[in-house]
């Protein structure tokens, strides 16, 4: 068995379970200010994730995790060379946990409305850095014979790049609307579905503009069926919207955002990190890796403890699936988003 290989594609499962999870986390924080627009509304809107956002950050701990037992090469090159994007998303990260936990601990307008504003921009930033990460990620970027990052900060801001910013930031807003419309009801409900409808079409627009680049610019012909995975998927996540089938919806985003990952993972092999100056410069699969008794002690590790982590992932969902509404708020609560 190749474990190399097997750890390349357990890796890119593990981002697709966090960008699913962790992207409409970060859609519902961006639409606070649309979706709810008193303190009793955005309440609601924050009560829908608060039971699962920190369960779904663990999908990035253990991507990160994986990458850097698996792939320490990869992973040394990439935390060093995407060093500020990757700082500014951790404390991104850092301060919308501080944020959620913080807010409804004193009970006034003025500190309610600034931790609101923390995690509004604190969903923004990894929204799109995410997106400007991966796109660099499947462009490639200059690497020395030592395999060192050798751009600076603005190496990374290509148009291809800040176009793949673009992407997650439309998909999450998308993915993030859907959500709230399966999660809420009453008007918070209603503005969900009116902005669901709004917006996927948008991120159908950009993202196969930046798919179709990246396809023809970097990738191989077998990437073309994760393109059309990800088209039929937005299509179908817009259709379902405008029939008001919002659990379709989710899942056909879902299934788009796979989509993705795979035509990312999929242009990168059998690199981890292509070398834009010098394909032989290039992380692969082979000579990032670690060595195969490493590698054999992660697979036992990953087929113990993965089944416990999704049954109690799933648990916490079914347990806290009831939809929210401002009813469940109670209305000595109720304060303007904004002192006019």
């Amino acid at each position: 068995m190749d474990l190399a290989l097997i750890w390349f594609v357990l890796i890119a499962v593990l981002w697709t379970g966090y960008l699913v999870l962790e992207g409409f986390d970060f859609g519902v924080g961006m639409l606070m200010p649309i979706i709810g627009r008193t303190n009793r509304g955005r309440r609601v809107v924050l009560n829908t994730i608060g039971p699962v956002w920190d369960g779904n950050e663990v999908w990035l701990l253990t991507a990160g995790g994986a990458t850097f037992a698996a792939f320490p090469e990869w992973y040394a090159t990439l935390f060093s060379g995407f060093y500020l994007p990757l700082l500014l998303i951790l404390l991104a990260l850092i301060v919308r946990a501080v944020a959620i936990e913080y807010r409804g601990k004193i009970n006034d307008q003025t500190w309610r409305t600034r931790w609101d504003w923390v995690i509004i921009v604190s969903a923004w930033v990894p929204s799109i850095l995410w997106g400007v990460a991966f796109a660099n990620l499947v462009r490639g970027v200059p690497l020395d014979a030592d395999h060192q990052y050798i751009g600076n900060f603005f190496t990374l801001l290509s148009p291809f790049a800040l176009l793949g910013g673009l992407v997650t930031l439309t998909l999450f807003l998308s993915h993030g609307a859907i959500f709230l419309s399966l999660k809420t009801d009453g008007i918070i409900r209603e503005r969900s579905e009116a902005f669901a409808r709004r917006v996927t079409p948008v991120s159908i627009v950009v993202a196969g503009a930046w798919a179709v680049w990246a396809q023809l610019a970097y990738s191989v012909a077998w990437t073309w069926a994760a393109i059309a995975i990800a088209a039929l998927g937005l299509v179908a996540a817009w259709y379902s919207a405008l029939k008001g089938r919002f659990g379709w919806a989710f899942i056909a985003n879902a299934i788009a955002i796979v989509g993705a990952v795979v035509l990312i993972f999929g242009s990168m092999y059998p690199d981890v990190m292509p070398a834009s100056n010098d394909p032989a410069n290039s992380l692969t699969v082979d000579n990032a890796s670690s060595t195969d008794y490493t590698l054999t002690v992660m697979t036992w590790v990953a087929v113990i403890m993965t089944p416990v982590v999704l049954a109690y992932q799933a648990w916490t969902y079914w347990v806290f699936r009831r939809r929210l509404s401002e009813e469940h708020i109670p209305e000595h609560t109720e304060l303007t988003f904004l002192k006019k």
